[in-house]
């Protein structure tokens, strides 16, 4: 039987594959590979969430967004199973989720950081220049912190990967 968090983690990977695969990436690849309409979605993103890392990535940025489809990608589906099948019966999963969530929040906060931070008064820098542009901004990355903070904290602490079962 599945809890209610882990509904919220199974819905979290489930949707990050998408993302990953049509937003994330544009990032890394040639536009020319992506169908126009993907490609005007990000530039309305961009434009309206003021989001320059997306628009006009740093290297350190694209560094995080190769990690995020050479290493989180596959693992979306690993977790998508083991979630699905029911974290009490796949045990196993504990340990990769702790990797997992430790990195991607680490990578988050430093995103945050250079949002809530950064000046953006570069003439090639379109960044939020207002509290509310950033916050509006950071409310984007915000799950992407959140829930993998959920995840690493029910990883450590929570009884479901500790308790015997009649198949343990």
């Amino acid at each position: 039987m599945l809890r209610i968090i882990d509904y919220i983690f199974l819905f979290y990977f489930v949707s990050h594959i998408p993302i990953t695969v049509l937003f994330d990436s544009q990032v890394i690849f040639p536009s020319w590979i992506y169908p126009k309409m993907l490609l005007d979605v990000k530039d309305n993103y961009c434009e309206h969430f003021k989001d320059v890392l997306m628009a006009d990535p740093p290297p350190w940025f694209k560094s995080f967004c190769w990690c995020e489809l050479l290493l989180q990608f596959p693992f979306f589906f690993v977790a998508t199973y083991a979630l699905w099948k029911g974290v009490q019966n796949c045990r196993w999963i504990r340990v990769p989720f702790i990797v997992y969530s430790t990195h991607v929040a680490t990578t988050t906060v430093a995103i945050c950081y250079h949002i809530l931070m950064e000046r953006f008064d570069h003439p090639k820098n379109r960044g939020p220049d207002s509290l509310k542009e950033r916050v509006s901004l950071l409310a984007i990355y915000a799950p992407y912190l959140v829930i993998p903070i959920l995840l690493l904290l029910d990883s450590l602490f929570s009884e479901v990967y500790f308790k015997k079962t009649k198949r343990s």
